[in-house]
């Protein structure tokens, strides 16, 4: 099965490279702070989801009330230490096979943009080495709605001068997948709840796949 698009849009995390474990571990660091439980299945409900959300899904299981000042210090200890952990990424965190699926793409003469609720989104991409490869970026610093609200992919869309219906978007959460269909757009799973979701148009096993069906 091949798909006619014209521009491809790429979650970050979990798609283009892997910044779980430090999502987790700073979370955890706060969680075990405030004495609140943290374990791995808690985690994977963040997935795809904003900071002050996955905040409120910790604050869950959390003994007292907290303002909304508080809520916003502690959102905030929890970017810093992610991003104290982010600075231990390198070019090396990008592996070849996706380098490689993109300059082939990009040599295909598809745009590639990024659509990722992350507000790190061009600092993690500058670790790694792909500071200035996307024609366009569209993160957490362009939006009010968090996945499975389109407007991320919407604005990658508009970013690139693409029509929804000619992009394709590659996400590894059941919340990237819903955005992309509401947004108009082929939604392409690899790995993560997104595969087999039951909502996605189509499984990568590997993210060389898109070179096979775009």
């Amino acid at each position: 099965m091949k798909f006619q698009k014209k521009a491809v849009i790429f979650d970050l995390d979990g798609v283009i490279c892997f910044t779980d474990r430090f999502h987790y571990q700073a979370w955890k660091a706060l969680a075990d702070r405030l004495g609140i439980y943290f374990d791995e299945k808690i985690n994977d409900r963040l997935r795809g989801v904003s900071r002050m959300a996955s905040l409120e899904i910790i604050l869950e299981r959390a003994t007292e009330a907290y303002t909304q000042e508080q809520k916003e210090a502690f959102a905030e200890e929890k970017n810093n230490t992610y991003r104290e952990l982010l600075k231990n990424m390198s070019p090396a965190d990008l592996t070849d096979e996706v380098k490689n699926t993109l300059i082939e793409l990009r040599n295909r003469g598809y745009k590639l943009s990024i659509g990722s609720s992350s507000k790190n989104t061009k600092f993690i991409l500058e670790r790694i080495g792909l500071g200035d490869f996307f024609d366009a970026i569209a993160d957490g610093t362009d939006i009010t709605h968090s996945k499975p609200d389109p407007e991320v992919f919407l604005c990658s869309a508009k970013k690139i001068g693409m029509d929804p219906a000619d992009c394709a978007v590659v996400e590894d959460a059941k919340a990237g997948i819903q955005a992309a269909k509401a947004a108009g757009m082929t939604a392409l799973a690899l790995h993560g709840d997104a595969e087999n979701c039951g909502e996605e148009d189509y499984n990568l096993v590997n993210f060389a796949d898109l070179l096979n069906i775009l």
